[in-house]
C-alpha cells in the first residue's frame, strides 16, 4: 500500500495543471479508488482533494511572481476566472495573487509528501477475519458531521434523545452477528474528510430475512468478508487509536484492502460511566490481488 500510495503522490505531480482520474490510476496500481482516499486521507491527515489543491496552489505560487497574466495561471490550473483561482489561492497562501505579486508574499508552502512504513513491532493488533452473508442494520440514523478525535456531540445527543425501552426493543430484535446494540457509520467521504457528513445508525444487527418495524431506519451490510479488531480500555480513546492504526499499522502489513459499506462498532461491555470498553471494530474488506512476480 505504501508504494501505491507513493506512486499516487507522483501521479499528482504530473497532472497538477489537469485533472487526476483517481479511480483509473487505482485500477491501475491494482487498488480501487475507494481504498486509495481512505488510506491517503488516515496517513497524510488531509483528503487528496485537499492535497492536491495545495499543491497546485503551491506551485502556482511561482507562476504567480512571474509575469504571466493571472487570467492566463487560473485557466492552467482548472480555474474558469481569476476569481475562483483567488479564492483558492487564497485558501492556501492566506492572501490573494494580486497581494503576492505586488508585495512578493507571504506564501505557504506545501511540499511533495513521501509515505514510508516504520514497522515498531510493540502494539499488536486483536484481529480476526470473518466471511458474512449479507445482512440489515437497523435502528434509528441520523446526519452528523464527522469527528476523528474525542466524543460526537450529535452522535451522543441523538442516542441521549431516544427512551431507554428503545434500547432494550431493539435489542430485542438482534438476531445476527455483530451482536447487541451497535454504533454503525454509512455514507462515509471516500477522503474521510472531518466535518463531511455521514449516516450515524445506532440500532443492532438483523437477517435478511427478519421483518423490520416500519419506524426503523435500514442500512444494508452487503455479503462479504470483514475484518474485526478487538479493543479494551479508555472509550472512545482507545476505540479511534486502533481505528487511526488500522490504516497505519494494519492495511499496509496486511493482504487486505478496505471496500464500501457501513463500519460498525459494537460494545461488548463498558463501565457505568462509560469511560472505559470493551468493543470490537468491524471493517468491510477484500483480498488485495497478489503482486505480479518480476519477468
Amino acid at each position: 500500500m505504501i508504494s501505491e500510495l507513493n506512486a499516487l503522490v507522483d501521479l499528482v505531480e504530473e497532472h497538477l495543471d489537469d485533472d487526476l482520474d483517481v479511480g483509473a490510476e487505482a485500477t491501475r496500481l491494482g487498488t480501487t479508488e475507494y481504498h486509495l482516499r481512505r488510506m491517503f486521507s488516515s496517513l497524510a491527515g488531509m483528503p487528496l482533494s485537499e492535497y492536491i489543491r495545495r499543491r497546485r496552489m503551491s506551485v502556482a505560487a511561482a507562476e504567480v511572481l512571474g509575469s504571466g497574466t493571472l487570467l492566463g495561471i487560473a485557466v492552467r490550473y482548472g480555474y474558469g476566472s481569476t476569481e475562483a483561482f483567488a479564492r483558492a489561492f487564497r485558501s492556501v497562501h492566506g492572501v490573494g495573487p494580486g497581494e503576492v505579486r505586488r508585495d512578493g508574499g507571504p506564501l505557504r508552502s506545501q511540499p511533495q509528501l513521501r509515505f514510508r512504513l516504520t514497522v515498531e513491532g510493540n502494539s499488536p493488533m486483536d484481529t480476526s477475519i470473518t466471511d458474512r452473508p449479507a445482512f440489515r442494520l437497523i435502528g434509528h440514523a441520523v446526519r452528523v458531521p464527522l469527528i476523528h478525535e474525542g466524543v460526537n456531540p450529535r452522535i451522543q445527543a441523538h442516542i441521549a434523545a431516544l427512551p431507554g425501552t428503545e434500547h432494550a426493543r431493539l435489542r430485542a430484535l438482534s438476531d445476527t452477528q455483530p451482536a447487541g446494540l451497535l454504533q454503525v457509520s454509512a455514507d462515509v467521504d471516500p477522503d474521510y474528510t472531518e466535518g463531511s457528513e455521514l449516516t450515524y445508525l445506532h440500532g443492532v444487527a438483523v437477517t435478511e430475512t427478519t421483518p423490520v418495524p416500519a419506524d426503523l431506519d435500514v442500512v444494508e451490510a452487503p455479503a462479504g468478508t470483514w475484518a474485526v479488531f478487538h479493543t479494551e480500555g479508555e472509550y472512545p480513546a482507545t476505540l479511534q487509536a486502533t481505528w487511526a492504526a488500522t490504516a497505519t499499522d494494519w492495511f499496509p502489513s496486511n493482504p487486505w484492502r478496505l471496500r464500501p459499506g457501513p463500519s460498525i462498532v459494537a460494545i461488548l461491555d463498558r463501565a457505568d460511566d462509560f469511560s472505559t470498553a470493551r468493543c470490537e471494530l468491524w471493517l468491510p474488506v477484500e483480498r488485495t490481488a497478489p503482486a505480479e512476480p518480476p519477468r
